[in-house]
């Protein structure tokens, strides 16, 4: 099979890109899962065009009808490796199919850490999170717990001050600055150096349980042990990270390997949908334009 564009990843900044894609009439195949987007389960808020909270999996469903209504084809599973070949690229799936293409979109997201604790996986969009910056607002007079060692956490506990009733900082050892930690501690942060044994809950998240077995009732859990993108891909086409595992792109979302842009959260922060969405619009068409140069 072949495509004038694959797209990696099926999430806002994936979708996005298959609707501008496929509207400029280049043949478009795109990979993913809308549920394995870290917009699934969760609620958006603050995003153009919507007032209040609204519902990720809606958002995505629609905008993949969208691509889809456009001629872009949806391949409901995972790509599992990628090279360059004459002409441009050949990508194969996790159901042994490969397609051959002129430009390909990584729009793979990344891949956030995870504690691996019994209810992290069953709450997650019900108090679990990982991202303050994101879900900040949603939690205005409640209580929080942020878990982590680095500078992330200690960044987001300072920040869940300024929205939070009561901040909890459960850690072990530090490896962030002593200006970080000292400032989270100067904002009111509790901090607590144990581990998560458990997150707990009926539903939503209620309780969480120390590893010294101390329970501690919150409305949250934030897990901030950092995260590392999928890159892996993009390197099989000699598009090579930054440190922090990131993509780094130009002003039309190209990477330094002609025929392959990047779009959303691989490309950095802010890990917002506002941000993945206009990546997202920049890469189709950059990707479409380039078919059709060459």
């Amino acid at each position: 099979m072949n495509a004038d564009v694959v797209i990696i990843g099926a999430g806002p900044a994936g979708i996005q890109a298959a609707i501008h894609a496929s509207r400029k009439k280049v043949s478009v195949v795109m990979f993913g899962r809308i549920d394995g987007s870290a917009m699934h389960g969760t609620h958006v808020e603050n995003y153009f065009g919507f007032i209040g909270m609204t519902e990720g999996d809606d958002m995505l469903e629609a905008g993949l009808e969208q691509a889809k209504s456009f001629g872009c084809i949806h391949r409901n599973c995972n790509v599992t490796s990628t090279e360059k070949i004459d002409g441009g690229f050949r990508i194969s799936d996790e159901e042994g199919e490969t397609i051959d293409c002129k430009a390909v979109v990584i729009a793979t997201g990344i891949s956030r850490a995870k504690l691996n604790v019994p209810g992290e996986k069953e709450l997650f969009g019900k108090g679990v999170s990982y991202c303050a910056s994101c879900d900040c607002n949603f939690y205005k007079g409640r209580i929080v717990t942020i878990v982590g060692d680095d500078t992330e956490a200690a960044i987001s506990a300072e920040l869940m001050t300024r929205y939070a009733s009561k901040t909890y900082w459960v850690h072990g050892a530090l490896k962030a600055s002593e200006r970080l930690v000292q400032k989270a501690k100067d904002a009111g942060v509790e901090s607590i150096e144990d581990s998560i044994a458990s997150i707990d809950g009926d539903g939503k998240v209620q309780t969480v349980t120390l590893s010294s077995g101390r329970v501690i009732q919150t409305d949250g859990v934030f897990i901030e042990l950092g995260a590392k993108s999928a890159v892996d891909l993009a390197m099989d086409m000699d598009v090579m990270p930054e440190m922090d595992d990131t993509l780094k792109v130009g002003r039309d979302c190209s990477t330094g390997v002609r025929g392959v842009f990047a779009c959303g959260d691989v490309t950095g922060k802010p890990w917002q949908v506002a941000k993945a969405v206009g990546e997202g619009a920049v890469a189709g068409i950059s990707a479409a334009n380039f078919v059709k140069e060459t």
